[in-house]
Order: C-alpha cells, then sequence, then structure tokens
C-alpha cells in the first residue's frame, strides 16, 4: 500500500521508521504522518515532543540489549526501546486489522490472524526475544499463545519469493547494459512490458504476481544448485546462500546468514560528513538541535536526489537548502552559504543562483562509494567460502537495491561468477516473502547455527585429562568444574525442529529451582566456560516445584533445546514422575 504523506520524487511503499509521542509520552503517530506533524510544530512546543527516528538499527548497535535499553529522542530525553517498538508494532496492528474489517465487512479480531515479524539475519537472540517481547506488549500475541507470532530472518523471506518469481517479474543485468537501471524494453520483449503494466495495474489490488509452481525460475535450477541473496536495507546488508532440495523444492541453508551495518543510510551519514566539512561540525550540529524541522527538509531533499544517482548520469544534482538553513549559518558565522562553499576546498559542490547545493555526479557518487565497496568487499570474502562454490544466482532485493549504483557495482564485481537478477518490485521482496513463510514456516529445512551453545557443568574429575585448577571436592566426590557442555556447534547444520536431549541431575535431591547458564561461543571446539570468547548469553530454569512430595534420592532431569527455528526453544521432564517441567529460556534478562 503506498503509504500517504510520501516525498515528492519518491514512490513510498514503505514508511519511514520514525514515531512521535506526545509530551505526556503517549502515542500519536508513524512514519510520514509523525514526521511532518512534528515539522509544522512550532519550536517552542516541539522540544517537548519526543521523535524518534531510524531507530531500528538500534538494537543491531546495542551490544547489551535488554528491556531496559533506552532510545534518546530527537530532544535528548529518554525512552524505553521496548515501548517505542510495542507502540510501532501496535500502530501496524491496528492499521492491518482496520483494513481486513474494511475489506471483509465485518470486525476482524486479533485471534484471527498469525503475524510475522521479520528481522536482519544479523541480529542476535536478544534482539529476536526483544521483538517478541514488544510484539506481546502490543497485543499481537501473548505468552499463552506464542505461535500467533512467527519471527522470520529478513533474507530468508526474500529467498522464498524470489524461489515463486517467474522469470520476467526479474530484471536479469547479465545479458545487458542497463540505461540508468532499466533497458530499452524491445531486449527483452513484450513479456516484461506486459508484466510491468500488469503490476502497475494490479498495485491497488494487492495481488501477488506469484503462484505456486516450482516451474519458474526452478526450470533452470536443477537439485543441488545454490543461490545467493544479498538484502540490502536501509540499516543493514544480510547475505545467505542457500541450496535447492527437489523434489518439493525446500530450502537448505548452506553458509550461515551474514552481513553488517553497510545500509543505505551510511550514504545519509556521507552526506553529512560532507556538509561538516563545507560548513562545520560545530555549525551542523546546532542546525539540528536548533531547527529540528528544517534538518528533516534538508534530509529529504537529500533522499529524492540521491535515488536519482546513477552510474551514467552527467548532469548535476542539484539539493535545495532550506531558507533557514542559509539564514541561520549568516547569523552563525556571519558570512553567506555561498561564501562557506566558495572557500571550502570541496570543488564539486558548487553554489547555484537559484539557492541550491549543486554536486556533480562524481561528487554524489563518491557518497555511495564507501557503503558499496563494503557490500562488495564482504560479498567477496562469502564467494570465497568453500561452501559458496558454483553459486548460480545472485539475487539483490532490499530498498537499497534499487540503486542503480549498487546494481551496477555488484553486477561488475560479479557477474562473471553467476546471474545477477533483481526482482521488480525489489523493496517490497522480503514482506512478500514473510507473508509466504508465514503460510508455510516448513519451507525453510535446514539452517545453521550462527554460534556455538552449551551450558556449564560439573563432571567427575579425570587426573591426566583436567586441569587441576579446576579440581573441586564435595562430599568426598572430586569434580571437574566449568566444563562447557556443547549443545550445537557454531556453523553445524541445524533442520528445522531438530532437538538436543541432555539429562540433568540436581545436586541436592531437595532442590526445587535449577538455573543453568547458557554460553555461547564463535569458536568451535570449547572445552570451558572460563576461556576466551566464551560468554554468558542466557538461563535456562527449570522450576520443579509442585512435583510430587516422595522425592527419589536421585532425581534426572531431561532437558530438550530445539534449535533450527529462528528462535530457540526449551522444555523439560521430569525423568522419576515423568512430569513435564515449567522451563524458560532467557537471553534477555540474566
Amino acid at each position: 500500500r503506498r503509504w500517504e504523506g510520501g516525498d515528492p520524487g519518491v514512490s513510498n511503499q514503505k514508511t519511514p521508521t520514525t514515531i512521535l509521542l506526545t509530551p505526556e509520552r503517549k502515542f500519536h503517530s508513524f512514519g510520514y504522518a509523525a514526521r511532518d506533524f512534528y515539522h509544522d510544530l512550532d519550536p517552542t512546543e516541539s522540544k517537548h515532543w519526543l521523535y524518534f527516528e531510524k531507530f531500528k538499527m538500534k538494537l543491531h548497535t546495542t551490544g547489551n540489549l535488554t528491556m531496559e535499553t533506552d532510545l534518546t529522542a530527537a530532544n535528548g530525553k529518554k525512552v524505553k526501546a521496548l515501548e517505542i517498538f510495542a507502540y510501532a508494532l501496535q500502530f501496524f496492528k491496528e492499521q492491518a486489522l482496520k483494513e481486513l474489517s474494511d475489506q471483509g465487512g465485518s470486525d476482524f479480531e486479533n485471534t484471527e490472524v498469525r503475524w510475522v515479524i521479520t528481522v536482519p539475519a544479523i541480529w542476535k537472540q536478544p534482539a529476536k526475544q526483544f521483538m517478541r517481547q514488544a510484539a506481546y506488549k502490543a497485543g499481537m500475541a501473548s505468552p499463552e499463545n506464542p505461535e500467533q507470532l512467527i519471527i522470520a530472518l529478513e533474507p530468508e523471506a526474500a529467498s522464498i519469493y524470489c524461489r515463486k518469481l517467474r522469470l520476467h517479474q526479474m530484471i536479469d543485468l547479465s545479458s545487458r547494459a542497463p540505461v540508468n537501471g532499466y533497458s530499452p524494453s524491445d531486449t527483452i520483449g513484450t513479456g516484461f512490458t506486459q508484466a510491468k503494466e500488469h503490476v502497475r495495474r494490479n498495485r491497488q489490488s494487492r495481488t501477488f504476481l506469484v503462484e505456486n509452481v516450482i516451474g519458474e525460475i526452478w526450470s533452470e535450477l536443477e537439485e543441488g544448485d545454490r543461490y545467493i541473496v544479498v538484502d540490502s536495507g536501509g540499516g543493514t546488508v544480510d547475505m545467505t546462500v542457500h541450496q535447492i532440495r527437489l523434489p518439493e523444492g525446500h530450502l537448505k541453508e548452506l553458509y550461515k546468514a551474514t552481513g553488517g551495518p553497510y545500509g543505505s543510510l551510511g550514504v545519509d551519514y556521507e552526506f553529512e560528513k560532507l556538509l561538516c566539512k563545507i560548513f562545520g561540525e560545530d555549525f551542523i550540529e546546532q542546525f539540528k538541535i536548533k531547527r529540528p524541522a528544517a534538518w528533516v527538509d534538508l534530509m529529504i531533499a537529500f533522499e529524492s536526489r540521491k535515488r536519482a544517482a546513477s552510474p551514467d548520469r552527467t548532469n548535476p544534482l542539484n539539493i535545495t537548502l532550506p531558507f533557514s538553513f542559509i539564514d541561520y549559518y549568516k547569523k552563525f558565522r556571519g558570512h553567506s552559504v555561498e561564501h562557506a562553499l566558495r572557500k571550502s576546498n570541496v570543488d564539486f559542490v558548487k553554489w547555484s543562483s537559484q539557492g541550491m547545493l549543486r554536486m556533480s555526479p562524481d561528487a554524489m557518487n563518491a557518497l555511495f562509494k564507501p557503503t558499496i565497496d563494503q557490500i562488495v568487499q564482504h560479498l567477496s570474502d562469502v564467494f570465497d567460502k568453500p561452501e559458496v562454490t558454483n553459486v548460480k544466482f545472485l539475487f539483490l532485493v532490499g530498498g537499497f537495491a534499487e540503486s542503480p549504483l549498487l546494481q551496477q557495482a555488484v553486477q561488475s564485481a560479479f557477474g562473471s561468477r553467476c546471474r545477477v537478477i533483481i526482482p521488480q518490485d525489489v523493496g517490497l521482496t522480503i514482506l512478500k516473502g514473510a507473508v509466504l513463510f508465514g503460510l508455510d514456516p516448513a519451507v525453510i529445512k535446514v539452517r545453521r547455527s550462527p554460534l556455538t551453545y552449551g551450558v556449564g557443568v560439573l563432571n567427575r574429575f579425570v587426573e591426566g585429562k583436567h586441569p587441576p585448577e579446576k579440581l573441586l571436592v564435595k562430599d568426598g566426590t572430586r569434580w571437574c568444574t566449568d566444563v562447557f557442555d556443547k549443545f550445537i556447534s557454531a556453523d553445524q547444520s541445524v533442520a528445522l525442529g531438530e532437538t538436543v536431549t541432555r539429562s540433568y541431575t540436581p545436586a541436592k535431591p531437595s532442590q526445587l529451582v535449577i538455573v543453568i547458564n547458557i554460553y555461547s561461543s564463535e569458536q568451535d571446539n570449547v572445552s570451558f566456560i572460563t576461556e576466551s570468547g566464551v560468554k554468558k548469553c542466557g538461563t535456562l530454569r527449570l522450576d520443579l516445584t509442585g512435583t510430587d512430595a516422595a522425592v527419589p534420592n536421585r532425581r534426572e532431569i531431561k532437558t530438550l533445546m530445539q534449535f533450527g527455528d529462528t528462535e530457540i526453544k526449551a522444555m523439560a521432564i521430569d525423568v522419576a514422575t515423568s512430569k513435564s517441567v515449567k522451563v524458560g529460556i532467557d537471553f534477555l534478562n540474566y
């Protein structure tokens, strides 16, 4: 659906991650509506309102994310991240239910909906659990009905969607030179033009052009073929390598999802650095605080020019400077913007007489370069991995994939190794894939565990095998402490729903609560939890209350941990009574 309030020159099927809270910290609006309302507030008022933008990245960059993590609003005030995410999800929930009710003519209940939230593959377990908590707070699902909410990984969702595409819905970059990102239609024949026309007509009806046939792009893929999905969005870039398993076309993940914070926001950041270079960092900092609405305006103007950048462009790009920028600069420095541009040694940015920054195409391309270089470098590293040989296709998806500069860079770097393909509605690929995933979560059968997981336990001490400093003598028995009991190792293939079973005995038979610490490491072979790189990442809590009074003198608790899903689940059984034990696995508060 096109969001209201989109910007001139920018087609928007996505909404910006912005949210506005009233001075009383209540939800006011989201997306363009939030931005525009905040804009129109008088500066004396706006400093009391809480405005947040681009806050999704915060979950990735915060290493020690908890339920208490704060986000800082534009006016410097802090609000709990969990609240912000819950408000945003609640807004989506209400929008979706309202839309469904309007279309169906009767009220839709939340209980009739299964929600799928997509997260970047490079997010860690705590961030996924955080999203789940935020969704519970927003009322999408509840701890009692957790299966009402599925958390899907973005590149996997994109991969599922790419598998269902017909070839005419793809823009194949390998066979010809694109002109500003598109080719003259004669090279692809009428099928493509009709498809585009079809997409345009059907935009309103929200139908997919997709029928579930294994035939389409699969006609070229045989069993065992590999393809890589590169999902480049605003904040992050994710990559996954999948392999086809026929007959039903299930996917097997060959190379665990990797990526990094190299999204298109990097380009905005380079633009900001350029402005600091010309006008001074002190001025830009002050301007953002004193004239927040004008700063937003300037970034909007940049956004629409950013989308006009392409490798073949020869004419300059003009960015309108808001009047208050020019005015405030004169007050701040005592000389004009024009003067600043003349004396700064940035040659390829000029001042045009109509009050605009005039950037040469090279200047614009230079802003993209650091981000695009990082993406290409990361992809090269992935291509050099032994499990990534013979990749047949590279699907470029996500919002940033719309950039002709990125398309060209990926094509020229990897076009000789595989076919580079860009789905047409590239920005929405993930959304559509998430829908398909919600309909059939079993479509991804095998994943790679990103980390080695295990728990800390005591083992009988073996002379000569265990280091003496780990010896602990208790009631005459010699124990070795801090042993890392490995559940699953990094990069191990994990089938969907695969479980790892372990039995634990409480130290004392009368013990009612067992807390087992879960540790993770990026290394494969870990023997002790004290080794470097081993981090405590969560807890497993077994609650034995309510089991029979007659406690046998040696109790055994069997725990099952389920990996291979996007989230890790756990359950436990008391072997003596075969009753199930309450168990919680927590990656956020431990």
